[in-house]
């Protein structure tokens, strides 16, 4: 049981906030202006706070569930974990203070920040799923590096095509086909899981001695943690229309 319970969380975040790190991935190809990407920042502003419990959730059930696990990622890829945490406050700090003071100077340092910050998590994500998946350390640790950015990128816009309008719409759609972004979506989605289910089953998966007390309390967390990501997701379910208070 703790094994699924840790895949839930890890491969839910992967398939959640890779949405979001994939759209400010790809930030300067879809908006152009910045009238442009504040209704890009906008498709992601709803979700992407909630899709980072995901992570604090895994995280947390890694030190409960997975001690010895947790040891292990750490030690041999603490560096990797210190960029990947230096990345997400980068990308989230971009997107907290992008608005706060006008300015097109003050906003493309922080739109650059956006930027900046999803592609160094994508980028840490695929070298430390690379590492856990094919044992690959130096320069050629950056292929499958940048093949996993990518499927991040390709979600992202998969995602960015379902939430935005018009010719924004109609940039994010370019590897959809059409009306087909639903489908591609699901497709990003499917392989985001695939990569996280195959380094799992090349991690030592052996869980601690706390299952027994905290297990019940996770299951129970559960249905919580669901029925509010469902409700995010039906509250804004239509499609951008403007900007947002980012």
């Amino acid at each position: 049981m703790e094994i699924f319970i840790l895949a839930f969380f890890a491969l839910g975040y992967l398939v959640l906030a890779g949405a979001d790190i994939g759209v400010g991935m790809a930030l300067p190809y879809l908006g152009r202006s910045g009238a442009e990407r504040r209704e890009v920042i906008a498709a992601i502003a709803p979700f992407f706070l909630g899709n980072e419990v995901w992570l604090v959730a895994t995280a947390g059930v890694l030190a409960g569930l997975f001690p010895e696990l947790e040891g292990h990622l750490l030690t041999g890829n603490y560096s990797l974990v210190v960029s990947l945490v230096l990345a997400w406050v980068v990308r989230d700090m971009g997107l907290w203070l992008r608005g706060r003071v006008p300015g097109p100077r003050w906003r493309a340092l922080w739109d650059g920040a956006i930027v900046a910050g999803s592609w160094g998590l994508a980028l840490s994500w695929g070298l430390l799923l690379g590492h856990v998946l094919l044992g690959i350390e130096g320069p050629l640790a950056l292929l499958p590096a940048l093949v996993v950015a990518a499927l991040f990128l390709t979600h992202g816009l998969t995602f960015a095509a379902l939430r935005l309008r018009g010719t924004l719409r109609s940039r994010a759609a370019v590897l959809a086909g059409g009306a087909g972004e639903a489908r591609t979506y699901a497709l990003t989605s499917a392989a985001l899981m695939v990569v996280g289910v195959l380094a799992g089953l090349r991690l030592p998966l052996e869980p601690g001695t706390s299952g027994s007390l905290l297990v019940p309390v996770v299951l129970a967390l559960i249905p919580l943690l669901v029925a509010a990501q469902g409700l995010v997701w039906w509250t804004f379910r239509h499609r951008v229309t403007g900007p947002s208070y980012l």
